[in-house]
């Protein structure tokens, strides 16, 4: 069996697997949890929230496969089993049942923006090691603010 080489010095590899590790999986439980409060968010906006919430899932699916596929091109193996998920995740965490719309507008707005933060930390670690990598992070936190910025708006 034959391993995928890496374009990137060994120090550069480790740093970008930590990197790309710690987006897939914010990504994969922003995914799931966006999910979970699509299926279960009750209110007066529920409706319009209900739909701009499947947009979020799509996205955090799309950018969760372009960080997978990126590790694996240098050589990094991705690891989103449900278990390194839950293991590892730092994204906070919702409750449980039907939630109010409001809660629901003010939770995402915590979701995503601890995981923009540490998307930024991300793309400053990615710069010297790989600016290819550093540029995947960018348009991911470019899409995530916008997001932010449009859930944050019905605050």
């Amino acid at each position: 069996m034959s391993a995928i080489t890496s374009p990137l010095k060994p120090e550069d590899k480790k740093t970008i697997a930590v990197v790309l590790q710690g987006a897939l999986v914010d990504l994969l439980d922003l995914s799931l949890l966006t999910k979970q409060a699509h299926w279960n968010v009750i209110g007066h906006n529920f409706r319009s929230l209900h739909l701009q919430l499947d947009k979020i899932v799509s996205s955090a699916r799309k950018h969760a496969d372009t960080v997978a596929e990126r590790a694996v091109a240098l050589g990094c193996n991705p690891d989103g089993r449900a278990s390194t998920v839950a293991g590892t995740s730092e994204v906070p965490q919702l409750e449980s049942g039907y939630i109010n719309d409001g809660k629901v507008v003010a939770a995402m707005t915590d979701m995503l923006g601890s995981i923009i933060r540490r998307m930024r930390e991300r793309i400053e670690a990615a710069e010297q090691p790989d600016l290819v990598t550093q540029d995947i992070l960018i348009e991911i936190t470019q899409d995530l603010e916008k997001h932010h910025w449009m859930i944050e708006a019905q605050r």
